[in-house]
């Protein structure tokens, strides 16, 4: 792992985040940029953002380079739940679970087409 980002507390649900998760998982870093950037997904701007910072935490010594880097790990963990309730049947009231998540994203540099750890 060369750099690690964190983006805690994104109101939106760690399921809708996986999905765009999986398809950036393994890419080089304008690649994943770019697929993030036309991705019609609401969590593509949370997990761009997120990314953004792990590639500035990564370039900041001047030893690595955007086109240098891959993205190793990336999860969408659950954070707390804001809970809502709503009028139900026979006046009942029905809760309304308001997810957050907690993202992730761990980066590496690729060396000869294969990903090396940094120490």
């Amino acid at each position: 792992m060369i750099a690690k980002a964190r983006g805690r507390f994104i109101p939106i649900s760690p399921r809708k985040m996986r999905l765009v998760a999986r398809m950036v998982r393994g890419l080089d870093v304008p690649r994943a940029q770019a697929i993030l950037q036309h991705l019609p997904k609401g969590a593509c701007l949370p997990i761009s953002k997120v990314l953004d910072s792990a590639v500035a935490n990564a370039t900041r010594g001047g030893t690595w380079t955007e086109e240098q880097l891959v993205v190793s790990h990336i999860s969408a963990d659950e954070g707390p739940m804001m809970e809502r309730y709503r009028a139900g049947p026979m006046g009942r009231a029905m809760p309304i679970r308001k997810r957050m998540s907690h993202l992730t994203i761990e980066l590496e540099s690729k060396v000869g087409g294969q990903t090396k750890r940094g120490t």
